[in-house]
């Protein structure tokens, strides 16, 4: 494998922690939204991962990246509250909020932060070894 492979492939990783990063503070951020009606209130959305691999014989290489195939919505229910005093209520007094789980969404906050970090470090070490290289050449 190529060392300016590992670019390409750490880079795809930060670009997945990144994206999972800001759905988490979209769904976090719309955690405590009402609405009137359970088909208009926000759901909780999460990103699908996919590994891509390449493997190509002639060149003897090898690398995968982390392709992000989709955002998916949650099809858990809404959670419905009776508050029949709220302006957003509808006819039968109930209000529906996101079915945001935040301590769910802190700990997919935590991981991918720790993931992107550990994607910077994979590019600082290569990026020191490729350094190192080509100071042993003078």
């Amino acid at each position: 494998m190529s060392s300016l492979n590992i670019f390409d492939i750490a880079g795809s990783g930060m670009n997945a922690q990144s994206l999972r990063l800001n759905l988490v503070a979209s769904n976090i951020s719309n955690a405590n939204s009402v609405s009137s009606s359970e088909g208009d209130v926000y759901k909780s959305r999460q990103p699908v991962f996919a590994a891509e691999l390449k493997n190509r014989l002639d060149k003897q290489d090898a690398g995968s990246k982390v392709n992000v195939k989709g955002i998916v919505e949650s099809d858990a229910p809404a959670i419905m509250e009776y508050a029949p005093n709220h302006p957003m209520a509808d006819k039968n007094g109930y209000i529906f909020k996101p079915n945001v789980n935040t301590v769910e969404e802190m700990a997919n906050m935590m991981s991918a932060s720790r993931s992107y970090q550990n994607n910077v470090e994979v590019l600082n070490t290569a990026k020191q070894l490729i350094l190192q290289t080509l100071k042993m050449g003078q």
